[in-house]
């Protein structure tokens, strides 16, 4: 039975993630997700030290939320990894999964089914991971469901 909601779970996050991709391609959401080569490293480390400390010792966040800018610099970098890296290779190693005849024989010395199954439970690994930390940083705002509309909706009240 677990085996079956997993597989119906898979199927409707497939469905999802479907209509997240072809909304960010049809729609201006997708320019939030643009990562540009200037302050590659710098920006997105600056909001890792906020996080980690500034932001408990009073700090002013370095990139605040705007109508131009929907992420802070380490938002945008995580989201693309987890968006359109680690869910995709989910969805495709879930899908391998589900019809294992597809699924190369051999990688080197291992089964096929053997790697795929790792891969796609790494990859669940780092979506939960991702999942913790996005709970808690969102239950860091001003009072501690502030943030929560911002997840569901995808906008931060800039106030």
């Amino acid at each position: 039975m677990i085996v079956n909601i997993h597989n119906i779970a898979g199927v409707v996050v497939t469905l999802s993630y479907l209509v997240y991709f072809i909304g960010n391609m049809v729609t201006p959401n997708g320019k939030y997700y643009i990562i540009k080569p200037q302050g590659f490293l710098k920006k997105p480390m600056k909001q890792a030290v906020y996080y980690a400390w500034g932001m408990f010792h009073g700090m002013k966040a370095p990139f605040p939320i705007s109508e131009k800018r929907k992420f802070n610099p380490l938002q945008k970098y995580i989201y693309v990894i987890v968006m359109y890296m680690a869910v995709p290779i989910v969805i495709i190693t879930g899908i391998a999964l589900l019809f294992p005849e597809i699924i190369i024989e051999k990688v080197y010395t291992f089964s096929g089914v053997f790697v795929t199954a790792v891969l796609h439970s790494a990859m669940g690994f780092f979506i939960s991971i991702f999942l913790v930390i996005h709970i808690y940083i969102a239950s860091i705002g001003k009072s501690p469901l502030e943030n929560f509309k911002s997840i569901v909706n995808g906008w931060h009240q800039v106030h």
